[in-house]
């Protein structure tokens, strides 16, 4: 068994969020303030905890108090005085005497979060200001959460999708569209699945944005695994719906522990529609790089048959994808799911037969082969070009490939 969390986001993730989450988890409070104060800058911060409602239901806020009265308010305003450069906040993280994994864990958060500053501004990211991600308060949030994690002995972290929030919001380089740039930066470079909650707030911060980028084994539906404790993280304001950040803390069977993708499946129903027009749909949409098409026989209003077309595939292909269908097909809607999906590692070999070279699929899980299939279409050449039966070259490509391993 190891242990694992989910972060489950309805109302987006912050720094601060994910330390709420994390002592309402179990994690001891003074042990964070012990440990925090090896960073050396505790004369800049307070840190306080409290229980507060959102939308009736109980979760646990934590605090950030600023000390200096005018880094507080440069901080605020988000100048360029109160900012702190890469080089800076990571020699402050080495000097702090962590635990190993919190330090390789916070380091890597900052530098994603440089990446993507420096991505979006055009400067090299030790140059990068970080304004407010830079400030006082991130550190701790960043740090802290990282030593909650390492603390609860969390071996894998999952998380949901991200909402997107809307409107927009006062940065150093003016008011800016809401997600920020640095957070659409981050959420490209993991592909993360992103959807409209319909609330016009920014939910989702560069911090909290790059402790999920970073730490995240994926994005999707919740993975197998047994509930141990539920923590919850309340935000800074009242939303339409509770707003908190819900850590799921558990466990889950190590010994079938499989490497997890989060994938797309897109799915619609057609009752009108030539069969052959279906069939170069198909075509069209594993040519664009779908993982996996099929159709069901389904019956439909009015009692008429039709079929379920259900499309797998990458985050990044959804687009194209619906494109497809709504371009080849007769469907009206489209419905979109995200979810995690368990995969076997894959590595094609080469075998020579006595007709011919034949690809073949090797699955296997931590260097165990658990799978082998020749590819059908080098075995149906074969089998056309000599006329024989496709089974003969499947199995003869079967069989050189045990000789050689």
């Amino acid at each position: 068994m190891s242990k694992c969390a989910y972060l489950e986001c309805p109302t987006g993730i912050a720094g601060d969020m994910c330390l709420g989450a994390l002592v309402d988890g179990g994690v001891p409070w003074q042990y964070l303030i012990d440990r925090l104060q090896g960073l050396g800058i505790e004369q800049e911060y307070q840190l306080r905890v409290e229980k507060v409602h959102r939308q009736g239901q109980l979760a646990t806020k934590v605090h950030v108090d600023l000390l200096n009265t005018k880094l507080a308010s440069h901080h605020h305003e988000r100048h360029h005085d109160s900012a702190r450069h890469l080089p800076e906040i990571e020699q402050i993280i080495k000097s702090a005497e962590l635990p190993p994994r919190v330090t390789a864990w916070s380091l890597e958060i900052f530098h994603n979060l440089a990446s993507a500053e420096s991505a979006v501004h055009g400067v090299e990211p030790e140059k990068v200001h970080f304004h407010e991600v830079g400030a006082t308060d991130a550190i701790v949030d960043i740090v802290g959460t990282c030593l909650g994690l390492d603390w609860l002995e969390i071996e894998q972290l999952y998380c949901s999708p991200l909402p997107t929030g809307g409107g927009t919001v006062k940065a150093a380089h003016g008011i800016l569209p809401v997600p920020v740039p640095a957070v659409l930066k981050l959420w490209e470079t993991r592909k993360v699945p992103v959807y409209s909650n319909n609330i016009a707030k920014e939910l989702v911060t560069p911090t909290g944005a790059a402790i999920a980028v970073t730490l995240a084994t994926s994005f999707g539906s919740p993975p197998a695994m047994k509930i141990d404790k539920i923590g919850l993280g309340a935000g800074s304001s009242d939303l339409p719906i509770p707003n908190m950040l819900r850590l799921w803390l558990g466990t889950t069977d190590s010994t079938s522990s499989y490497k997890q993708e989060t994938i797309s499946v897109l799915e619609t129903q057609i009752d009108d529609l030539n069969p052959q027009a279906i069939a170069y749909t198909l075509e069209q949409l594993l040519a664009a790089g779908a993982l996996d098409v099929f159709t069901q026989s389904i019956g439909m209003k009015k009692s008429r048959t039709g079929i379920l077309l259900t499309v797998i595939c990458p985050s990044a292909q959804v687009s194209i994808c619906q494109q497809i269908i709504f371009r080849e097909t007769t469907t009206l809607g489209i419905r979109q799911q995200t979810q995690t999906r368990s995969i076997l590692e894959r590595e094609i070999h080469s075998v020579a037969t006595n007709y011919g070279v034949v690809r073949v699929k090797v699955a296997s899980q931590e260097r165990e082969v658990i799978n082998i299939q020749p590819e059908y279409e080098d075995c149906a050449m074969i089998a056309r070009k000599n006329n024989l039966p496709w089974r003969t070259i499947h199995q003869m490509a079967l069989d050189a490939w045990h000789q050689h391993n």
